[in-house]
């Protein structure tokens, strides 16, 4: 499931309180009928096991090297450290890097060679659920349709579900099965991407086809100088 709409208007938050970094100000969350609406460190181990996540900026370890970035959460969980690098090893191939990058810090890679290393540990314990946050972003048109394809090959291998926050509407009808609108706080639409084509719903329409005129407006504030 895509979930879309403007600047600031929680989708980000909403994936840190699902993967437990913040617990909601108000209301639960479920997870296949389990409490999960607390701080991970207060949530069943075996829950947060089931969970990755793709950070919008990666998130990566400056100080480790890219295995040792992919394999934390392996070292973390106890996986001795010469499995836990074959199995980093194994998933740079998956993610379309060589295995020789395995030995490179942060600082060496490009952005998108970063981002299919921060995707490469979102998956590395093989979760049943896939929190990516804007997994496209700051990359330029052709890396955005090589990180999607990759993205949309691996997930639909695993089987895993998704739930991706994204600004990339090249596609999204293609990529996506379930399309969520986020705007205000408010859920203002849902549904499958083959409805979303049609549906006339003005927030979803003025965020597909980037009209400027619709409910969604441009937040501007006021600078005083004292």
């Amino acid at each position: 499931m895509a979930v879309i709409g403007p600047t600031a208007a929680g989708k980000s938050v909403l994936l840190k309180c699902l993967i437990g970094l913040y617990p909601p100000q108000a209301g639960t969350i479920h997870i296949d009928g389990q409490a999960a609406h607390m701080v991970a460190a207060k949530r069943s181990p075996a829950l947060n096991a089931r969970i990755g996540m793709l950070f919008q900026q990666n998130a990566l370890f400056n100080s480790l090297t890219v295995w040792e970035n992919i394999a934390f959460r392996l070292i973390a969980n106890h996986v001795p450290r010469k499995e836990a690098r074959t199995r980093a090893e194994k998933l740079l191939l998956r993610v379309g890097l060589s295995a020789a990058s395995a030995t490179l810090f942060p600082s060496d890679l490009s952005g998108g060679m970063q981002k299919r290393v921060g995707f490469a540990r979102a998956i590395a314990t093989d979760p049943h659920i896939l929190l990516l946050d804007n997994p496209t972003a700051g990359l330029d048109p052709i890396l955005v349709a090589r990180i999607d394809r990759m993205i949309v090959r691996l997930t639909r291998e695993m089987g895993v579900t998704v739930i991706s926050v994204t600004s990339n509407m090249n596609g999204i009808f293609d990529a996506y099965d379930e399309i969520a609108v986020l705007a205000d706080g408010d859920l203002k639409w849902h549904g499958t991407s083959e409805a979303a084509r049609t549906d006339k719903n003005e927030w979803l329409r003025q965020l597909l086809e980037g009209r400027r005129d619709g409910p969604i407006k441009m937040q501007t504030g006021e600078m005083r100088v004292a």
